[in-house]
């Protein structure tokens, strides 16, 4: 574990994979840029591919604080920048008055100052120690608003923010910011020109398969190759939400502790709840479909072997 940022596109490759997470080339050149250039990260894809994973690793492997906001409809600047301890500042008069120290300037200045103010995620991120810089993950993005966009630009282009009752707060080192979005609308492009941008996809078959064996290593080697075959077909079909990586994961992990040693309808059919997460989608799997991909799946994978 190091605070020193990789000097290459296979340090960074090797840096992730040291945290059991296995990018392709494309993303370890992209996060290596980032990271060189001081420049935010946008990453863009559907849920459960592995984008939030990627701060979180990256964080772990440079040995820095992982500062997280996770978006949602409504969020402000006092949930994410600061705000003020209202209740403290409203004691802090009372004494005041009750100890005769009227002067409004003066309390007016007390009571702004650093001691009452309540830092959020981003603020703290901005007040990281130089070289120790934190990973600033604002995770899932599109659920704001493009008023919530607008309050990102000052931070994402000059690493600073502007408190009105006490000035500017510059970062000593910008943090490094990793932002997703799962796409379920536009971002503007005044934010994404501020970021290097990267499309997360799902992994190939070998590469999801690679990852399977690490995240779920206890499930059998037969059982692993039959339910990535599986997932990857589920994906090429018109479902309401197609199973991203992390249920690939809990897939195997939870057939793992029913002891399947390999894939048959009966397990298929019991664990659908851990793979799919709409009843539409379930009740098509349940009405055959599931079947005939388990055959598919089983006949191709004889005739690899």
């Amino acid at each position: 574990m190091t605070s020193k940022l990789p000097a290459s596109i296979d340090e960074t490759e090797a840096l992730l994979e040291g945290q059991n997470y296995l990018a392709d080339r494309s993303l370890a050149t992209v996060l290596f840029l980032s990271l060189k250039m001081g420049r935010p990260l946008f990453l863009e894809g559907e849920a459960g591919v592995g984008k939030t994973e990627i701060a979180k690793v990256l964080a772990a492997a440079l040995g820095r604080p992982l500062i997280r906001l996770q978006c949602y409809e409504g969020l402000d600047i006092s949930s994410a920048l600061y705000e003020w301890n209202y209740a403290a500042q409203m004691i802090e008069i009372r004494l005041r008055e009750a100890s005769g120290d009227t002067s409004k300037d003066a309390m007016r200045s007390d009571i702004f100052s650093e001691r009452f103010l309540i830092r959020r995620p981003i603020l703290q991120a901005l007040e990281g120690e130089p070289g120790y810089a934190p990973v600033l993950l604002i995770d899932e993005l599109d659920r704001t608003d493009e008023a919530f966009e607008a309050f990102l630009l000052e931070i994402l282009s000059d690493n600073q923010v502007t408190i009105p009752e006490l000035g500017t707060i510059r970062a000593a080192e910008p943090p490094i910011v990793i932002i997703t979005t799962n796409r379920t609308r536009e971002i503007h492009d005044a934010l994404k020109r501020r970021c290097l941008y990267h499309w997360v996809d799902y992994p190939a078959a070998d590469r999801e398969l690679q990852i399977v064996r690490r995240k779920a290593p206890n499930a059998n080697a037969e059982l692993a190759a039959e339910l990535v075959a599986f997932v990857q077909r589920l994906r090429q079909i018109d479902l309401f939400k197609a199973p991203g990586v992390a249920e690939t994961i809990d897939w195997a992990n939870a057939l793992t502790e029913l002891n399947a040693v390999a894939l048959d309808p009966a397990h298929v059919s019991d664990t659908l709840g851990v793979l799919l997460k709409y009843q539409d989608d379930i009740q098509r799997m349940e009405r055959g479909e599931s079947r005939e991909i388990l055959a598919e799946v089983k006949r191709d994978l004889a005739r690899a072997s």
